[in-house]
């Protein structure tokens, strides 16, 4: 099982409207039996830059294609206002936050026991216990 965070998402709509497989298409053709999670969170932000692009509808299809094929995840974990808060603490004390939307999702990766597939490691390595898994050079 792993979550998929926002910049492994654009990478990999990006590969495949430009129909050339790239590091991000790579890495879940590696993964033929991995679960594939993506939190609410991520599909908000992508729903975001769909609203912002010069071609909202298309990018909007696009987005509902890729969606159709991952499972998305809600915050409805018993532990997962706890965690945030938890979390949030814990960067703030050490002067190390994060975007909210960043610590949602690595929330939502944390309570679920799964890494998080991102390109953003500067951000998410900040957080306490998430394990972490890249691609690409």
């Amino acid at each position: 099982m792993v979550h998929l965070d926002t910049s492994f998402l654009v990478d990999l709509l990006r590969e495949t409207g430009r129909q050339r497989p790239g590091p991000a298409v790579q890495l879940l053709e590696s993964m033929p039996d991995t679960s594939i999670y993506v939190s609410i969170h991520a599909v908000c932000e992508l729903e975001a830059g769909a609203a912002l692009s010069d071609d909202p509808e298309a990018e909007r299809h696009r987005l509902r294609t890729l969606t159709s094929r991952v499972e998305i995840v809600r915050p409805t974990h018993p532990d997962f206002t706890a965690t945030y808060g938890e979390l949030l603490a814990d960067l703030q004390r050490s002067g190390r936050k994060i975007g909210t939307m960043d610590l949602l999702i690595a929330t939502a990766a944390l309570v679920a026991g799964a890494p998080l597939v991102t390109r953003d490691l500067r951000h998410f390595e900040r957080v306490r216990g998430l394990e972490l898994l890249t691609y690409g050079d």
